[in-house]
């Protein structure tokens, strides 16, 4: 059997001439990263700031939030653990939305932060978004592999992962 490189396939020059194409494959995880990353911000900051989120019963309460999904939710032991403090989980999930964000906007440990916000997204698609119907109604599962490209690529680029690399390839860190 033979293999070889066929006649006109692409591959980006890392090194040397680049054209648009080069230049596109290099930033393509740039937008992903952005919107993710601002999107994990505001969820975070949203739930700190809402005072009728973080209480354990009430309107729009956390607690109530979970005690709604326990019997629709794929692993109801999963939504009893969070119900045994519901407020702590709320803050759990918030400042993990929020380090998550910030470390996937800047570029800071991207593979860690993308891992976590697909774990993240994973945990709030077999609990609260479990029983979405179809389930591509239910957003959490499409989040999950959005950040399956940057726990593969992490952030080569405009980050502080790339900048940190660098110094350490050049021997200054």
């Amino acid at each position: 059997m033979t293999h070889s490189v066929r006649a006109g396939a692409y591959s980006p020059h890392l090194d040397g001439d680049r054209d648009w194409r080069d230049t596109a494959t290099r930033y393509a995880l740039l937008p992903l990263r952005i919107f993710l990353g601002v999107t994990f911000i505001y969820a975070g900051i949203d739930k700190l700031t809402d005072s009728a989120f973080m209480k354990d019963a009430g309107s729009g309460s956390i607690g109530d939030m979970m005690r709604a999904v326990r019997d629709s939710s794929a692993i109801p032991a999963l939504v009893d653990m969070s119900l045994e403090s519901p407020v702590a989980f709320g803050y759990a999930i918030a400042l993990g939305e929020l380090a998550v964000g910030i470390g996937a906007l800047i570029g800071l440990l991207t593979r860690v932060a993308a891992l976590s916000g697909a774990l993240i997204s994973l945990s709030l698609w077999l609990t609260v978004s479990w029983a979405a119907e179809p389930y591509y109604y239910g957003n959490d599962l499409p989040y999950m592999f959005c950040w399956v490209p940057l726990v593969l690529a992490g952030a080569p680029l405009w980050s502080l992962d790339a900048l940190i690399r660098n110094r350490r390839s050049r021997g200054r860190y």
